[in-house]
């Protein structure tokens, strides 16, 4: 028998349509269909200038959303040859890592709640929204950031805000550990989980599986660790690693990446320099506020690099950074005008989801729900 698993099925995370060849309840056949989110996010990047580019990279994967923006900046810091302050770097570090801790929350919750639990989920979201109102402090918008910038960030953080961060931190072990009492050692949600949508570290490799997929195998792969940006290797953390590759690896991983998360942000408290958070560089970097209100100078500048942009000299790139779900690479051509030729995104879990015609192979209908909760998929990051 041949099902259609979405795309207006709840547990399909968007708009996936997963056509399923049945035999009894065991799946003999799973193959994903994706395209009804494209938005042609690539042809438009490389229609405007690297500023107006920006935001696109927040409407990609929209859980975890300055994880996306630093390998944008990164990116294009590479092709103009700049480097950002010492101080913006930790900033971009702390707002990556809470946005990383917005991601695992979303899917830990979810994951548990397709499996039939509903108290995590509001105990998670609860949580998701303070960092909302973190960001929303730190930008004034609390999920389409725009918040770093080519060279930097956009304003410095606010008075007070590395105290609230810290106080958020310190009470946020609570509720993982809450968590990890109701569910990790809960023996329904073991059933459901352990065994299930597993791969081996070959087929991982093979597949092109990153982040939390591609560690739950076993392989020890993160691009914080191996290939050190924005004063990553100034932080000591740990990169956990799963065994069996399943979907309760997947699921123990993300917690324990989670308390990670924390340990690097409160290291980044400690340690955050003083300083410019942006570069000296006139030529790239906006005016401030009060400068425009004085000067005609700056209010021109401001107008030029907000309706011309900046020229980006010529050159190609290729840019990865380790989102929460996975590697996400920018492969960029500069032309030496003030627009990209050319923009390739390489989204985190686009190979991931391809895996699913793999895992979902003779495994129960009711286990396809589960499988796709701990891939972790958002199809504004896959359809582009």
């Amino acid at each position: 028998m041949w099902i259609n698993f979405g795309p207006q099925h709840p547990a399909a995370h968007g708009v996936l349509r997963l056509i399923l060849e049945l035999e009894g309840e065991t799946v003999v056949r799973a193959d994903p269909h994706i395209g009804f989110l494209h938005r042609a996010t690539e042809k438009l990047m490389e229609n405007k200038h690297y500023n107006q580019s920006l935001p696109f990279m927040d409407r990609l994967d929209y859980v975890s959303t300055m994880a996306n923006e630093q390998g944008f900046v990164l990116a294009v810091e590479k092709l103009l040859n700049i480097e950002a302050p010492p101080r913006a770097k930790a900033i971009r570090v702390m707002c990556a890592e809470l946005s990383r801790i917005a991601n695992h929350l979303l899917n830990v919750s979810g994951t548990v709640l397709d499996a039939g639990g509903i108290t995590p989920f509001f105990w998670m979201c609860e949580e998701r929204e303070k960092i909302y109102e973190l960001f929303e402090r730190v930008c004034g918008a609390r999920v389409h950031n725009a918040y770093f910038k080519p060279g930097g960030v956009t304003m410095d953080i606010p008075v007070g805000f590395l105290d609230d961060v810290y106080e958020f931190c310190s009470k946020l072990g609570e509720r993982y550990d809450e968590t990890e009492d109701l569910v990790t050692g809960n023996r329904l949600y073991y059933a459901r989980t352990a065994g299930i949508g597993s791969v081996n570290a070959h087929d991982a490799i093979n597949l092109g599986f990153t982040g939390p997929m591609l560690r739950s195998t076993g392989v020890k792969w993160d691009l914080r660790i191996s290939h050190p940006y924005d004063g990553y290797d100034l932080y000591d953390f740990d990169v956990p690693v799963g065994t069996f590759g399943d979907s309760y690896d997947r699921h123990l991983l993300r917690l324990y990446e989670m308390r990670e998360s924390l340990r690097i942000i409160n290291q980044v408290i400690d340690t955050i320099p003083e300083g410019e958070v942006r570069t000296d560089d006139s030529k790239i970097s906006l005016p401030l506020r009060q400068d425009m209100k004085t000067s005609m100078e700056a209010l021109i500048h401001h107008f030029k690099l907000c309706t011309e942009g900046y020229v980006v000299p010529p050159g190609a790139t290729y840019t990865s950074v380790e989102c929460p779900k996975g590697e996400l690479g920018l492969y960029m051509v500069a032309d030496g005008t003030s627009k990209p030729y050319r923009v390739h995104l390489r989204p985190c879990s686009y190979n991931h989801l391809a895996g699913l015609a793999i895992m979902g192979k003779k495994m129960m209908l009711a286990d396809i729900a589960i499988i796709i909760a701990t891939i972790d998929i958002v199809f504004g990051d896959i359809d582009r």
